[in-house]
């Protein structure tokens, strides 16, 4: 954890008590509001801190100008925090102050845990419930229910599914034919088992595979192996080390690479310099951007039984009024209607969080991307997981990127590995007791 995220960490811990007080004095509690939910019959803006840019932003905008044009007493103000991490930090370092908090917030559930704790989130189950700005049920909402459930905190309703992708295997076909490989893995060995080929008959000028996210496939290794991502794991323990290990040999034959001064593999894929690699589904966009019309490339299932559902969902502060609360949960009702979400999947890349889009013809046929017209088989394929919000799980989930970090390079440089392995685990656990 960077010092300012330690600082704002401090300084939220330091003032929760203060923080607390003022919202429960200067305004209605998330419960009042729940049993009175209003008409939205004035004037009302709803502020919406995000952290989309680019294409995404550029949609994003669309679309409130499409909900104010059939809502105009509603007024949304988008702000644009940068990205995840300046947004994390910004609603860290606002928690302390709550009248300066938005209405809404994207966000990772992790991030908001404390201030589910102090009451400072909403529960939306009642809005959810409710007729007039929800569904009536969350059935009714059409929303998956493993992304509905990964929006939630301590098993309430806090947060609505939005920006939401996969991990996926992105590969790319022509380098498959050059080099005999005729079956996508479909398993973590048979990726190992191209990934050599291809780096061997390459003359060790290709690489044959890589992960994005390494905190993702610390995480998805340890889930596949049978353990959820909990205080329970022994990092040193054997199946940690078979995960870890797996990586390790790759890294020092060459036949896998990290993301390096490159920063994300979509990088070297689209140079050919990489055969095929392991990221989020919303990469596409990415590659789209920066490669040449006649680069060609496909989209598979993760090769194990389980996948990362990633991405942020929207959340409300309690601090807001009753009439914010309701025009909130209007706009995102909105965002998860079947028109907004087509248009939101076929513009940036991110999957439907509802099952109707993803089995509309519309999206099925989506020529931008190639994800839309093998989601239903990937989602067939692969349960979605995303990381549990417990005490402590986000901030060693956001250690496990710099752990393996450390002991790849050291693998990739022969160091001492096993040096690199424990300091590692003095680092898990230190994360867990924080």
């Amino acid at each position: 954890m960077n010092f300012a995220k330690k600082f704002a960490t401090l300084v939220m811990v330091g003032l929760t008590f203060v923080g607390i007080t003022a919202c429960s004095n200067k305004s209605p509690s998330s419960t009042s509001d729940s049993n009175q939910i209003p008409k939205v019959t004035q004037k009302t803006t709803v502020v919406f801190w995000h952290g989309m840019q680019g294409k995404q932003e550029s949609t994003l905008k669309s679309l409130v100008q499409s909900f104010e044009n059939k809502n105009p007493k509603i007024r949304i103000k988008l702000e644009q925090q940068g990205n995840y991490d300046n947004l994390q930090a910004k609603i860290n370092s606002t928690l302390p102050s709550p009248k300066n908090l938005p209405t809404i917030t994207q966000a990772y559930p992790g991030w908001l845990q404390s201030a589910a704790e102090n009451k400072m989130l909403v529960d939306l189950s009642p809005y959810i419930n409710n007729k007039e700005v929800g569904w009536g049920n969350k059935s009714a909402s059409g929303i998956k229910p493993e992304m509905l459930a990964g929006a939630q905190i301590q098993g309430k309703q806090y947060g609505i599914p939005f920006n939401k992708s996969i991990e996926v295997l992105i590969y790319n076909p022509t380098i498959f034919k050059q080099y005999g490989i005729k079956k996508v893995p479909a398993t973590m060995a048979e990726l190992k088992t191209a990934s050599q080929i291809i780096y061997q008959k390459s003359n060790h000028q290709i690489a044959g595979a890589g992960f994005d996210n390494l905190d993702n496939y610390y995480v998805l290794g340890m889930k596949n192996e049978g353990q959820n991502f909990s205080s329970k794991i022994n990092f040193t323990g054997t199946k940690s080390r078979r995960v870890i290990d797996y990586y390790v040999s790759g890294e020092k034959e060459g036949y896998f690479r990290m993301p390096g001064s490159d920063k994300y593999l979509y990088i070297p894929f689209t140079n050919n310099k990489l055969a095929m690699f392991l990221t989020s589904s919303s990469t596409e966009t990415w590659i789209k951007q920066t490669s040449r019309k006649s680069f060609t490339y496909n989209v598979a299932a993760r090769p194990s039984k389980y996948t990362m559902q990633q991405g942020t969902d929207l959340y409300m502060f309690s601090q807001a009024t009753a009439m914010q609360k309701a025009a909130a949960f209007k706009f995102i009702k909105f965002l998860c209607s079947k028109e907004s979400q087509l248009k939101w999947a076929q513009a940036t890349g991110y999957i439907p969080i509802n099952t109707d889009v993803t089995q509309e013809a519309a999206y099925q046929k989506e020529k931008q991307f190639k994800l839309p017209a093998r989601l239903n088989d990937i989602l067939r394929t692969n349960s979605l997981y995303s990381v549990p919000v417990i005490k402590d799980s986000n901030a060693t989930f956001s250690q496990l990127t710099p752990i393996m970090q450390s002991i790849l390079v050291a693998a990739q440089k022969n160091r001492n590995v096993e040096k690199a392995i424990k300091a590692g685990n003095i680092k898990f656990d230190a994360a867990w007791k924080q």
